[in-house]
């Protein structure tokens, strides 16, 4: 399985390698550490005092493992790359434990962790593994219950300074059990993008309201997302002698077109039931969860996978791509979208990834002033026609610190204080501003960040915005991350191609989860927790339990999928967040 994070990779320049770092030095220690805290872990949220005091007690928790050869792996981003060429010699410099760290395909991770699930075999001492397999880990209880873990075995490893509230995404890790199995290390969010220097152009706004009735801005739904992307490609044509388009996307057969809809597109929509961080008791993947067991996808067993809200999403999917993006677009997959809008022709993309962020504010790109501040701008994305306050509204990446049972406890305690380690207050701030893939409420409030915002594109705000909440990973109600996840691009590619109605095909991609999910039944192997399907009725009957309940999946048919558009002015919803950080306790 090829994921989203390979080809930000690429994207950046990166090669895919496995980084082995040389042997520690024989005497590790505060020297060290006083050196790493003087030359690289600036700046930070603590004090240098505070940061030697945190290295101190990494120093002496890491005595009894002094020597021992430890393996962690982890899919190739910036922020990864930084942990794996710094990070990990910081840490065999001060701890004397020997680190490698490898960086390979998000796939080969997934690959190689099932591995090891299934054979017992210890490949990996520790992993950074998404969590969008927190159902998959808390089924199949192959993976280590940190909560448990840090108040028991692993607790003489467990750094007194970790926090576990100051991180913004522990609910993305944390089981129907309310226990936690893995702990945030990076994360990244998938927002709206558009040109703000174009937005604001007041020969280009009076255009526009005079044709549709309000204001150009940023769109709130996607009526408005979709007179913006008519106004630009067939009104505004061409700016400054460059053909412009008002959407970009991508539409290829390929196995990245996969996380383009399980990254939340669904929910963007309106589908699935009200949740933080995800919905209860239908998701946005449309499957239905009574108590922790996944009970089916299809509308007719009471899922959503296949309902108005969900054809309604890809509907719009194929319809902008085919009438507002580039033509190249349509075959294009992840990898070879991704750096189009930076080229200066795109005016806005519903779907963009701020892990893009360092990529599109380069000196001299084409979207970049002479100032050295862009020329656009992130906002919140914009809801779809059967959205409905409380749900949850955009995709959030969370790779995740996590630890198997099978790995012998002394090698799960070294691994574990590397992976606190790079989590650690001594390092995030500093780690945050290299990768921008935030963890810590802590660092994002920083000073360092209120004034480097200017040249981010709104990355601060939105991070520091009470509308970050309702991005979220793929969350509990997915009972096999790995098999669920590949059965997307297979069905939603057949709509994107034209083989298949949307219709067709997302009634495709139910009947496939349901019969992945009824095997995992009958094989009993996920325990109480495991699928136990509804049997098949009709939509009608499902409809009525929704509207009896007071639940919003499966939603009829909306009878108007086009509401009025509207907008709001960036700078005005940007002054609506608050001004500091919210009170702990």
């Amino acid at each position: 399985m090829t994921t989203l994070k390979t080809h930000l990779s690429c994207l950046a320049g990166a090669s895919l390698f496995a980084l082995t770092l040389a042997a520690g030095p024989a005497l590790a220690g505060p020297e060290e550490a006083r050196k790493w805290i003087d030359s690289e872990f600036q700046p930070s949220t603590l004090s240098k005092d505070e940061q030697m005091k945190e290295m101190e007690w990494f120093i002496n928790a890491a005595k009894p493992f002094a020597g021992m050869e430890i393996n962690i792996v982890s899919e190739t981003i910036t922020t990864h790359e930084y942990e794996a060429k710094t990070l990990a010699k910081a840490f065999s410099e001060i701890t004397g434990i020997k680190l490698t760290h490898d960086l390979i395909q998000e796939g080969d991770v997934v690959e190689k962790i099932q591995t090891q699930m299934q054979s017992g075999k210890n490949i990996y001492d520790g992993w950074i593994n998404d969590s969008d397999l927190i159902g998959t880990h808390f089924r199949y209880k192959q993976a280590t219950n940190l909560t448990d873990w840090m108040a028991g075995p692993g607790k003489d490893v467990t750094n007194p300074n970790l926090d576990i509230d100051d991180f913004i995404g522990k609910s993305f890790g944390t089981g129907p059990d309310g226990k936690l199995y893995q702990l945030p290390v990076q994360q990244f969010a998938n927002l709206y993008w558009f040109r703000y220097d174009w937005f604001q152009r007041a020969d280009l706004k009076e255009k526009f309201k005079a044709k549709y009735g309000y204001d150009l801005g940023v769109p709130v739904n996607w009526s408005a997302y979709e007179d913006i992307a008519e106004f630009f490609t067939n009104d505004v044509k061409e700016i400054d002698g460059t053909k412009v388009f008002g959407h970009m996307d991508y539409g290829k057969k390929d196995p990245s077109l996969g996380w383009r809809f399980t990254d939340a597109w669904l929910s963007m929509a309106g589908n699935g039931d009200k949740g933080i961080p995800n919905g209860l008791p239908v998701d946005e993947w449309g499957i239905r969860m009574e108590g922790c067991r996944p009970v089916g996808s299809a509308v007719e067993r009471g899922g959503d996978t296949n309902g108005p809200a969900a054809v309604y999403s890809i509907t719009k999917y194929v319809d902008w791509l085919k009438k507002y993006a580039p033509p190249q677009a349509q075959g294009m997959t992840f990898g070879e979208s991704g750096p189009v809008p930076a080229q200066g022709s795109i005016a806005q993309q519903i779907f963009w990834y701020t892990a893009f962020t360092a990529d599109m504010v380069k000196p001299g790109l084409p979207v970049m002033s002479a100032d050295g501040k862009p020329k656009w701008r992130m906002a919140p994305s914009p809801k779809g026609a059967y959205w409905k306050d409380g749900m949850k509204l955009g995709y959030q990446d969370a790779g995740s610190a996590t630890l198997l049972n099978s790995t012998p406890v002394e090698r799960r305690k070294a691994a574990w204080l590397y992976l606190q380690f790079i989590v650690s207050k001594t390092v995030s701030l500093k780690k945050s501003h290299v990768g921008l893939t935030f963890i810590r409420e802590s660092d994002i409030w920083d000073k360092s960040f209120t004034e480097r915002a200017p040249q981010l594109g709104g990355l601060i705000e939105f991070y520091r915005s009470p509308a970050r909440v309702q991005w979220t990973p793929t969350g509990n109600n997915v009972p096999d991350y790995p098999r669920l996840a590949q059965l997307w691009w297979q069905n939603i590619g057949d709509a994107s191609s034209g083989a298949k109605t949307p219709q067709a095909a997302m009634d495709a991609l139910a009947a496939a989860q349901d019969s992945v999910m009824e095997r995992l039944e009958r094989s009993g192997v996920q325990g109480d927790c495991g699928p136990k399907l509804n049997p098949r009725t009709t939509a009608e009957e499902w409809f009525a339990k929704a509207e009896k309940a007071g639940t919003l999946a499966p939603q009829r048919k909306l009878a108007n999928e086009k509401p009025k558009g509207e907008t709001i002015d960036y700078d005005t919803l940007i002054k609506s967040w608050p001004a500091s950080p919210p009170k702990r306790g």
